[in-house]
């Protein structure tokens, strides 16, 4: 579950991954890294919404709930355990 729509925003565009990171001058990498929701750099960010020809401003449409630096939540898990006594 990605931490954000950059994919969908690439995709509206009909832009692939290739181009995205030649626009904005990283690696296709990095931007399967940012698309499947993991941290990135403050740059990195600034550098895929100028790419995506977007405002910093409209940073939080694309990178929403996504701190810097964040990781994305774990799966939600089971916290009863057992009882063995």
């Amino acid at each position: 579950m990605p931490g954000n729509n950059v994919q969908r925003f690439r995709e509206e565009l009909m832009m692939s991954k290739a181009e995205l990171a030649r626009k904005a001058g990283l690696s296709t990498l990095t931007i399967d890294r940012v698309e499947a929701g993991r941290p990135c750099r403050l740059d990195t960010k600034r550098k895929i919404l100028l790419a995506l020809g977007l405002r910093i401003t409209d940073k939080d449409q694309v990178f929403e709930g996504m701190r810097e630096g964040a990781r994305p939540s774990p799966p939600e898990q089971a916290t009863e355990r057992p009882d063995f006594s």
